[in-house]
């Protein structure tokens, strides 16, 4: 027997807040006395004005004509809206249910789309992170890139993703990327495709004391000439689970005064390094939010064979390993863990190719301004962190267009964590500092998430050695 839902039949009984805000199924019943089962009728979707309805009903469990538990309903609701809005098209997604019968609904889908079309100004620091650029670098203004960036991020509104770059500066680059993510009826398979071409004046040429060495010849001569060009292929058999492989090409050139400073940058002492290259990845990413995660788990695995060709200049095997997980504790408080690890069949490297510790994903808070080089590296990065704000301010007043009508701003505080180790085979005398043993880190942070889901972290750390250092950071650390 169905209990009585108090209210009008018809009239919005229970709704979704936006992307936002944590939902949860006691929210909902909170509201309204409700059905054992519902049964869904029709999903309605509104405010897609350039986004194709199958887009957002690629993402959705929910089907028309299925009748569900009420339970199962109500959590398919909570996942269904954290799915689209990380389809990262929109500001705000609202999954709602509307009685029609006792147990009977409809699902109203409400987004409001982003501005898709994006140019921008590049004007970024060259360096692996600000504090680098800050303490290492001295806060060197030549050390940046600037130029044009054009971003589609919706083309013919099927989430197909184009992006063109020019850039000068401290890396000349030209790079242009493409991305279709279903090209069949049944949304399972993608083609992605990218190109790009970069010179340097000044690169890294090697490390000492687990620090980039940075070279520059006298004549200030291109140092390095690279070029890549791959072509990819996905397939999503199933809503947080996706395939990918990829095959490409790479070639880079270097000045023979790069071999003076390092012998071994490329392998046998060669200028030019050119090789085919292929990859596997598998992918399960079921996080509540793409950008900064409060809820959920990632895995990534992965494989790259650099070399497939016996003129190719190389032949290494990587293996790769990133395994995230967001539990929400009581009242505001979450927890974020992930263990990155990556290794090398092969004892040497190109100096191109080169991992570590302070290359992402591989980084223990503390040694910002370090990069520690081998082989073999396994972190482990921890998070507990307290929510202290979080609102979107209707800015319609002062900002006509709708897009950019809504300005979410949250702010959390952490208590951080990271440990980790690196394995250098061949034992650099002048970094044997920091490889080969367990390195910590620790400290406080505060973190910023704002518009389009851009993330800025304020973090005080101290590492193993007693060091301690302000850092700020532009991406969410796992």
């Amino acid at each position: 027997m169905t209990k009585r839902i108090t209210g009008l039949v018809g009239l919005v009984l229970v709704f979704l807040a936006g992307a936002h805000a944590q939902v949860t199924t006691e929210d909902l019943e909170s509201e309204l006395m409700v059905p054992k089962q519902v049964t869904v009728n029709t999903i309605f979707i509104i405010g897609n004005e350039k986004t194709r309805k199958n887009i957002i009903l690629r993402e959705m469990d929910i089907s028309e004509g299925v009748t569900y538990e009420w339970e199962e309903f109500v959590s398919m609701l909570v996942a269904d809206q954290k799915k689209i809005y990380n389809l990262l098209l929109f500001n705000t997604v609202d999954v709602k249910p509307y009685f029609v019968a006792d147990d009977q609904v409809e699902v109203l889908v409400s987004v409001t789309e982003r501005w898709y079309i994006l140019p921008s100004v590049i004007f970024t620091l060259a360096d692996r992170n600000f504090s680098e650029w800050w303490i290492n670098q001295n806060r060197d203004f030549s050390r940046v890139n600037y130029g044009i960036k054009l971003d589609h991020n919706n083309v013919g509104g099927r989430n197909e993703k184009l992006r063109l770059v020019g850039q000068l500066g401290f890396t000349q680059a030209f790079d242009i990327q493409y991305s279709k993510p279903y090209i069949d009826r049944k949304q399972l398979h993608g083609i992605s495709a990218r190109f790009n071409y970069f010179t340097n004046k000044t690169i890294a040429v090697r490390s000492s004391d687990n620090r980039q060495v940075f070279y520059t010849n006298p004549e200030e001569d291109v140092l390095r000439k690279s070029m890549n060009a791959l072509l990819n292929y996905s397939f999503r058999g199933s809503y947080y689970n996706f395939h990918s492989a990829t095959v490409g090409y790479h070639q880079s050139r270097i000045h023979e005064d790069v071999l003076v400073q390092n012998p071994v940058y490329f392998p046998n002492g060669n200028t030019q390094l050119s090789y085919f290259f292929a990859s596997y990845s598998y992918r399960h990413d079921k996080r509540d939010n793409n950008a900064y995660a409060t809820d959920g788990e990632l895995l990534v695995l992965g494989v790259n064979k650099y070399g497939l060709f016996g003129r190719d200049n190389i032949d290494e095997t990587e293996f790769t390993l990133q395994a995230n997980r967001y539990l929400p504790l009581r009242g505001r408080f979450h927890l974020a863990t992930g263990l990155s690890a990556s290794t090398f069949l092969s004892p040497l490297q190109p100096y191109t190719l080169v991992r570590g510790i302070g290359y992402r994903p591989d980084f223990i808070r503390g040694y910002e301004i370090n990069v520690i080089e081998g082989q073999q590296v396994a972190v482990h990065k921890n998070s507990l962190r307290y929510e202290l704000f979080n609102a979107a301010f209707d800015i319609s007043n002062y900002m006509p267009i709708d897009e950019f009508a809504v300005f979410p701003f949250k702010m959390y505080l952490s208590a951080n964590f990271d440990h980790g180790i690196v394995h250098d085979r061949n034992r650099l005398v002048e970094n044997l500092r920091l490889t080969n043993r367990y390195l910590y880190g620790y400290g406080v942070g505060l973190d910023l998430v704002t518009f389009y889901d851009t993330v800025i972290r304020f973090e005080y750390s101290i590492n193993d050695v007693g060091m301690g250092n302000f850092f700020i950071n532009m991406k969410a650390p796992l």
